[in-house]
């Protein structure tokens, strides 16, 4: 992510917070104030805040008073997000893929948007970090451990037969002792595809897929796990195919909606926000390009009744035709 990306990203989400300050209690002079302040603080924070009051649907003072009543109610920046989405007449789930400040406290390598990263693990194994992605690692005498705290990551694990090489990604387990392989979390879904070797599956109790113990898969194959109903689905590929993302490419079976356009919004800045819950939960398979983030996201979305808005770089709504 570049200085300029970060730079805008950060005055953002001091705008958002600003804007639910002044929502939640329009008549004090006191965040008036600051919000005056913090505009003539230079050019860009200004462009910034007519950003977000556009977004919002108003000018000047972001709460006209159609929105009064929503100070009853109460905000957060997640109905302010959504709320922006329902001034352009959509509402829905959204998706911001950047890692959040929890995440990075946490991480011991992060990503940033379309940015891949290649680093080297202290035993000598290798990960490859997708956008907008990060991982923790502890490795002791007893133990060779990484988490993949959000996005995506491809690994290439070194032998050694006292420690065996595990991932872990929310309810998803994996172990190796020399293995390629391919990791991703996104919304609810979590799935592993194996390039080279072999690797046992393991999930939270969640995980019906999991019930009778590991799951072991071998080169090309995967499986992937629906965090939200427990499910684990499985198939094989070409092992070639597996974490095409390394060459900007998305290679998709049966998969949700929401996974794909969550993974795509790696490649992008910004939020995702999906308006209909129908559209987010449907099956898609292809193989879309993402050196074109807005095509690909047409392309998952299209089949399924979808249609791609980018009301500006900081916001894209899918929505029903």
């Amino acid at each position: 992510m570049s200085k300029v990306e970060q730079t805008d990203e950060r005055l953002m989400d001091e705008a958002i917070d600003l804007a639910i300050r002044l929502q939640s209690d329009p008549e004090n002079p006191v965040s008036l104030k600051v919000i005056q302040a913090w505009r003539a603080r230079g050019p860009d924070n200004e462009r910034v805040w007519q950003r977000v009051a556009r977004i919002h649907g108003a000018s000047g003072q972001i709460l006209g008073e159609q929105r009064k009543a929503e100070r009853h109610d109460g905000l957060s920046r997640r109905n302010f997000i959504v709320g922006a989405a329902v001034a352009f007449g959509v509402t829905g789930a959204g998706y911001f893929v950047v890692p959040g400040a929890l995440v990075r406290a946490r991480a011991d390598h992060i990503t940033g948007t379309a940015e891949i990263l290649k680093v080297s693990l202290p035993d000598g194994s290798n990960v490859t970090l997708g956008p907008s992605s990060a991982i923790a690692f502890s490795f002791t005498p007893q133990r060779r451990q990484v988490e993949l705290l959000a996005g995506m990551a491809f690994f290439d694990v070194g032998e050694e037969t006292s420690r065996a090489f595990s991932v872990k990604a929310s309810e998803l387990e994996i172990t190796a002792q020399s293995a390629r392989f391919d990791v991703v979390s996104d919304a609810d879904m979590r799935m592993v595809g194996v390039e080279h070797g072999v690797v046992e599956a393991s999930g939270a109790e969640v995980a019906m897929g999991f019930h009778d113990g590991p799951v072991e898969l071998g080169s090309g194959q995967w499986a992937m796990l629906d965090a939200g109903s427990g499910q684990v689905t499985r198939g094989t590929r070409d092992s070639s195919l597996i974490a095409s993302w390394r060459n900007n490419l998305i290679v998709a079976e049966r998969q949700p909606v929401s996974a794909l356009v969550a993974r795509v919004g790696h490649w992008m800045p910004g939020r995702i926000v999906m308006a209909d819950p129908f559209i987010s939960q449907q099956l898609v398979s292809g193989v879309f390009d993402l050196t074109d983030p807005i095509r690909a996201l047409e392309a998952v979305v299209h089949p399924v009744g979808g249609q791609v808005r980018q009301i500006s770089s900081f916001l894209t709504v899918i929505s029903p035709f």
